[in-house]
């Protein structure tokens, strides 16, 4: 039985079996992605392992993710044939959805590294350096355009594409489980700790289970941009292991305590508090309760194009 999230519009093309959705969407990340990161790399503006080097390089890899959604839109359009509010962009409210889910995001990273210094585990060093340079405060806020492209379309790709694709031809358990493994698996590396990994896959069941909660990704998207740009730019600390090479727009932490506090290099992801804070995130948004319209929570009319 066909099941759907964000619209009941049937799909007029052809929707792959959902054990083969995540390795389609693996394999059109690739193609689309792989050129534009190679530039970067042969142009000097990301190392070998495809981390960029300085805010020019975090704001050059936009070409990259651009590509990216290009490249779900094409197959969404001319392979499912389906509507992008099918995957998600549906529904009123879409700018205050996002908003709020900018200002969560922020609040709950602000949490995270409150509650990794006040553990012992960062060392408060400068308050507001940024302030002291305009240039930086130009990138940080170039940042904040990046990061709203760059998490807005992997989760267009992740929870609007591939969690509605899988849902349509299986089931919620295997939905929710197979986008948290592919997106997991597109941020794995071998020298990834285990703990990040589990957060990884944490904060996917989280953002999918908001994204079904919601019938639609506009409020996840904010929450994941602003979760990556304060993370990226608050606290002069790495996000998802990349430092953004700028001074702290808030204060700057000096890690001191162990690795499972602080996350080391991986940055607050990396922290057990980032795992604890996400999976009580989880639990409330998968538990039955009335949907709550602060967060845009309002589920998508039954046979209704929004």
């Amino acid at each position: 039985m066909t099941q759907t999230i964000f619209s009941d519009e049937p799909a007029k093309g052809w929707i792959p079996p959902s054990i083969a959705a995540p390795f389609i969407g693996i394999f059109i990340l690739v193609i689309s992605m792989l050129p534009g990161d190679l530039l970067l790399e042969n142009f000097g503006f990301t190392d070998s392992r495809g981390e960029p080097l300085g805010p020019l390089g975090f704001c050059l890899m936009l070409a990259s993710f651009v590509a990216m959604g290009l490249g779900v839109f094409a197959w969404v359009r001319w392979v499912e044939k389906r509507s992008l509010a099918s995957i998600g962009l549906r529904g009123k409210g879409r700018l205050r959805k996002f908003l709020t889910g900018l200002a969560l995001g922020i609040v709950m990273m602000g949490a995270v590294v409150t509650a990794i210094a006040l553990s012992g585990g960062y060392r408060v060093e400068d308050l507001f350096p940024a302030f002291a340079s305009p240039a930086a405060l130009g990138w940080i806020a170039l940042l904040l355009a990046g990061f709203t492209i760059q998490a807005s379309i992997e989760e267009i790709f992740f929870r609007g594409w591939m969690f509605s694709t899988i849902m349509r031809r299986w089931n919620p358990t295997a939905a929710f489980v197979l986008t948290s493994a592919a997106f997991t698996f597109v941020h794995f590396s071998p020298r990834t700790p285990l703990l990040p990994l589990v957060m990884t896959f944490t904060f996917s069941i989280f953002a999918c289970a908001w994204a079904r909660r919601s019938a639609s990704i506009w409020g996840v998207m904010g929450w994941h941009t602003g979760w990556n740009w304060f993370g990226g730019t608050g606290f002069d600390v790495p996000i998802t292991g990349l430092d953004s090479g700028l001074p702290a727009l808030v204060v700057k932490m000096v890690p001191v305590g162990p690795a499972w506090l602080t996350g080391a290099g991986d940055g607050p992801e990396g922290s057990v508090f980032t795992l604890a804070m996400l999976t009580v995130a989880c639990v409330v948004l998968l538990a039955p309760a009335r949907p709550r319209h602060g967060l845009g929570m309002e589920p998508a009319p039954a046979g209704q194009e929004p």
